[in-house]
């Protein structure tokens, strides 16, 4: 694997996407010394996992950063970041955003501007350049399926709503139901049910559902990413093979689907 010929190819330096990872990057930095601050536990992620163990940075044609962290966690993040954040940086979540309909957070830039190609950002009230802030859960993946249903019709509703006010309500009764009666009758319920459990996922809502185990991620390790020594699973070639099989191997790069559609800097 020739890095950098692949940093050639799909970002090198000066390069629009690779500015934008490198702002993703400065977005990572702040929170990451608020989650030190605060000892919050958090971990790479996902195809931002899958960079930092095979480039030990950014895959070069990647256009998003994620991170994980338990559900406790997240929630005391969620307090901590509106006060702390500085102030070239918003936290968007329902609470925040009005129209923000995901049960995951984003810290988002206010010195750029970028939509998606999905149009779910039409309506937000931040977009900039972000980074996603997953909470994960321990409950049985079949539980965390159904939470998917619950919801699911939210996304259909409004990629396909010609009426954006409509959709709006539509969208913001499912979320509410979930968010504030539903999930929280399940959390009760499956609290009696998976104390000790080993698997964790994705939380309620979020429709994303492969297997974590726990002796794969805790105790955190670090790993080299873009130059910094920053939080991965314990086990993370483990980990990474139990999602994606052989992660190593590089994927078809002539079938690359970009998230962004529209991306431009203030600054």
């Amino acid at each position: 694997m020739n890095h950098e010929l692949l940093r050639q190819r799909f970002n090198p330096d000066g390069s629009l996407l690779r500015r934008q990872q490198m702002r993703m990057l400065e977005i990572l930095l702040e929170v990451d010394k608020i989650c030190k601050k605060h000892n919050i536990r958090y971990w790479l992620s996902s195809g931002t996992l899958i960079g930092a163990m095979r480039h030990d940075g950014f895959i070069p044609w990647d256009d998003d950063l994620d991170i994980e962290m338990m559900r406790s966690d997240y929630l005391r993040l969620m307090k901590v970041l509106p006060t702390e954040l500085p102030e070239w940086l918003a936290l968007q979540n329902d609470e925040t955003d009005p129209n923000y309909f995901y049960f995951y957070a984003k810290v988002r830039d206010r010195r750029s501007r970028m939509l998606e190609q999905n149009g779910y950002d039409r309506l937000w009230k931040e977009q900039g350049i972000y980074i996603d802030i997953f909470p994960m859960e321990r409950h049985p993946i079949w539980m965390h399926k159904l939470t998917e249903k619950t919801v699911g019709h939210m996304y259909k509703i409004w990629r396909t709503s010609t009426d954006d006010e409509k959709a709006i309500r539509s969208v913001r009764r499912i979320f509410n139901f979930n968010n504030r009666f539903f999930f929280p009758c399940l959390r009760t319920i499956l609290s009696q049910f998976t104390f000790g459990s080993k698997v964790i996922t994705s939380g309620m809502g979020i429709p994303f559902h492969n297997p974590r185990y726990v002796e794969e991620i805790f105790p955190l390790t670090t790993h080299v990413f873009e130059g910094c020594q920053l939080p991965v699973p314990h086990d993370a070639d483990a980990h990474l093979r139990h999602i994606f099989g052989d992660y190593m191997q590089l994927p078809d790069l002539d079938k690359l689907a970009p998230h962004v559609g529209k991306l431009e800097f203030s600054d």
